[in-house]
C-alpha cells in the first residue's frame, strides 16, 4: 500500500482537496497544550511523507516520526532529509524512548483489522508517552456516519502534471472498501494510470473508547477534525 507512484503525488492531492498541514498542526497543537501546557517532544505514527511532521517542527522543540510504508518515506526523506524518519509498524515499533505527544493522523488507525491490533497499537504509544503525555487519533468514520457508495473526484495542478483521483467507497462487512483510481499527465512521459485497492476498518467510537482505556488513557472524543470524521484525545496518567 502507498506505493512509490502513490507516495509521489500524495501530498498535491491532498493539498488540491483542501488539507492545509500547517492549520491542522496548529489545531492538534492546541489540544495538545490545554492537557500538557510544557510538551516539548511529538511522535507521529504513521507519518506518512512528513508533511504534518515539519508543521509539527515549528511548534515542538523535537519531532520524530514513524511509517509503515517504504515509499512514503522515501518521498518524506528526499524533501526533508533532516527530518528523523523511522520505518516502523504501528502495532509494533519500539525507538526505546519517550515523547510528550503522540499522534496519529489520516484515519491511519483505520487500517488496523480488528480490535486487537488497536489495543496494541495503543500500548505502544504509552510505552513511548511520558507519563501526563497526550494522544491524538484521527479515525475513519464510524459504522453508522459511512455513507455506502460515496465517490469523490479531484484534479490537481502540479509542478507541470496534472493529477486527477476519483474514488469509491463501499460497504464490505465491518469495513470500507476503497477503490481509488489516479492519472496523472505530463508532458514529457504522456499519461500514466495507477489504483490502490484495500479495506479501512469500520470501528465503533465505544471501541476506540474502550481501547483508550484499556491502555491506560483517559479519553475524549472532539468533533470535527481536518476531515470531519473527529479526534480522540488522550491523556496517559
Amino acid at each position: 500500500m502507498y506505493d512509490n507512484e502513490v507516495a509521489e503525488i500524495w501530498d498535491p492531492v491532498y493539498r488540491g482537496r483542501g488539507r492545509d498541514y500547517a492549520v491542522e498542526a496548529q489545531d492538534v497543537e492546541q489540544l495538545i497544550r490545554q492537557r500538557c501546557p510544557d510538551a516539548a517532544s511529538l511522535l507521529d505514527v504513521a507519518c506518512g511523507t512528513g508533511e504534518h511532521l515539519r508543521s509539527f517542527g515549528d511548534l515542538f522543540a523535537h519531532v520524530e516520526g514513524v511509517e509503515l510504508s517504504e515509499g512514503m518515506l522515501a518521498v518524506g526523506r528526499a524533501r526533508t532529509p533532516e527530518l528523523a524518519l523511522h520505518q516502523g509498524d504501528m502495532r509494533t515499533f519500539d525507538l526505546g524512548r519517550r515523547f510528550d505527544a503522540i499522534t496519529c493522523m489520516f484515519s491511519s488507525i483505520g487500517h488496523l483489522r480488528t480490535i486487537g491490533e488497536v489495543d496494541a497499537t495503543l500500548v505502544r504509544f504509552v510505552a513511548h508517552l511520558n507519563p501526563g503525555g497526550v494522544v491524538v487519533v484521527e479515525p475513519w468514520w464510524f459504522p453508522e456516519t459511512f455513507v455506502d457508495g460515496y465517490v469523490t473526484g479531484d484534479v490537481v495542478p502540479f509542478e507541470g502534471r496534472t493529477i486527477a483521483r476519483v474514488s469509491h467507497s463501499s460497504r464490505e462487512g465491518d469495513a470500507t472498501r476503497m477503490r481509488a483510481h489516479f492519472v496523472v499527465a505530463d508532458a514529457e512521459a504522456g499519461l500514466r494510470h495507477f489504483t490502490e485497492d484495500f479495506l479501512v476498518s469500520l470501528f465503533a467510537r465505544e471501541q476506540y473508547e474502550a481501547a483508550f482505556l484499556r491502555a491506560g488513557c483517559t479519553v475524549e472524543y472532539v468533533e470535527g477534525g481536518p476531515a470531519g470524521r473527529g479526534l480522540f484525545v488522550g491523556v496517559y496518567k
